[in-house]
C-alpha cells in the first residue's frame, strides 16, 4: 500500500478510477482486473476474489477485537445480522473469547454476609 500510494497518490481517492473523470473512484470491474493481475503474479493455489479479501479483512479485525457495530459500519452493512453471518469465528477468536471469560470471573469479588442472629450466611 505504502509503494502504491507513493506512486499513485490521488487527492481524494487511494483507488480511483482510470476512466476520465479524475474524481471517481474505481469500479468493481477495475477491482476485479486488479486482482487478477496481483494474482497471476501469486503462487496461490486457491481462488482469490473481492470477496475474499473482504471475508479476510472482518475476520482479522475481529480477532484484533473490533465489535461488531464498529464492523457493521466499515462493511456497510444494515444489518447486524448480515456482519454477524458473514464473518466467523476462527480459533484465535475463541480462545479469546475464553480468556475474556476467565478475566471476567478472575475479577469478581465475592462478599459473603453473616446475620449474626441467625448464623446465615448470604
Amino acid at each position: 500500500m505504502r509503494v502504491y500510494w507513493a506512486t499513485h497518490r490521488h487527492p481524494t481517492w487511494i483507488f480511483p478510477s482510470k476512466s476520465i473523470i479524475s474524481d471517481a473512484v474505481i469500479d468493481s470491474s477495475g477491482i476485479q482486473k486488479a486482482l487478477k493481475a496481483v494474482v497471476r503474479d501469486c503462487p496461490f493455489t486457491k481462488r482469490v476474489s473481492p470477496h475474499t479479501l473482504r471475508h479476510c479483512y472482518a475476520t482479522h479485525l475481529l480477532e484484533l477485537g473490533v465489535d461488531l457495530r464498529s464492523l457493521q459500519s466499515l462493511l456497510g452493512h444494515n444489518s447486524l445480522n448480515t456482519t454477524a453471518r458473514y464473518t466467523q469465528l476462527t480459533d484465535i477468536r475463541i480462545k479469546d473469547t475464553g480468556d475474556k471469560i476467565d478475566q471476567l470471573a478472575n475479577n469478581l469479588s465475592i462478599k459473603w454476609e453473616v446475620d449474626h442472629d441467625s448464623g446465615k450466611h448470604y
